[in-house]
């Protein structure tokens, strides 16, 4: 299983945490270095399955928008201001949250804004959380926005993509840790594909498509 490189620290730290706790248990025979050992142990085993960054085909579809992240839809609703109709999918400490490009084009602006962190699945409340937006001006259409947002537990938003950036959809682009909310808020011309309560996986789930002649 492939894990994201920024997972191994937490991996490491685990496994030496599981490790102080075995070599406590042998020379003092302390059932504290037992659990100890135990959590270490945990820790490591849920840190790579939770940075686990599993290879994807890129989809090949230039009509569709695809889900930027895997996990449940929370809404799809026009939030203003204009006819932008954003769709927000929730990421649980389960989802794989490395984050995927919707569509293929080029990175207009990238911008962070700092924020509160509120449990992602509250709205409106998560709706001022920290955030990484990405704009991208997507061939032959117009221009997509989409969000990695902080969460509760998640406080490290992590994005690898630059203004000027050549982007093709599919490709990793960024990643939460730790629980977290995603948004991609369409221009007029592109059609919601989801609703609420559907299960969505990034790069693979046809979330929105482009309405004909736009």
């Amino acid at each position: 299983m492939k894990i994201a490189v920024f997972g191994w620290k937490f991996i490491i730290l685990g496994l030496v945490v599981a490790a102080a706790g075995g070599a406590l248990w042998r020379l003092k025979g302390s059932n504290a270095g037992l659990v100890l050992g135990a959590f270490g142990v945990f820790f490591a085993l849920f840190s790579a399955y939770f940075f686990r960054d599993p290879d994807r085909p890129l989809p090949n579809d230039p009509s569709k928008l695809y889900s930027s992240g895997d996990g449940v839809i929370m809404s799809v609703a026009n939030e203003g201001p204009g006819p932008v109709t954003t769709v927000r999918t929730f990421l649980s400490v389960f989802d794989v949250h490395i984050q995927r490009m919707p569509c293929s084009g080029k990175v207009e602006k990238v911008q962070y804004k700092e924020g509160s962190f509120v449990a992602a699945m509250k709205q409106p409340e998560s709706f001022n959380n920290e955030r990484n937006i990405v704009s991208i001006a997507c061939e032959g259409h117009g221009i997509v926005v989409v969000e990695q947002i902080a969460g509760l537990i998640a406080r490290r938003i992590r994005c690898w993509v630059g203004a000027g950036d050549v982007v093709v959809a599919g490709e990793r682009y960024g990643l939460i840790q730790f629980g977290s909310q995603a948004a991609l808020h369409l221009p007029e011309g592109a059609r919601p594909l989801v609703k609420p309560g559907d299960r969505v996986v990034g790069g693979v789930t046809p979330i929105a498509e482009w309405i004909e002649n736009n």
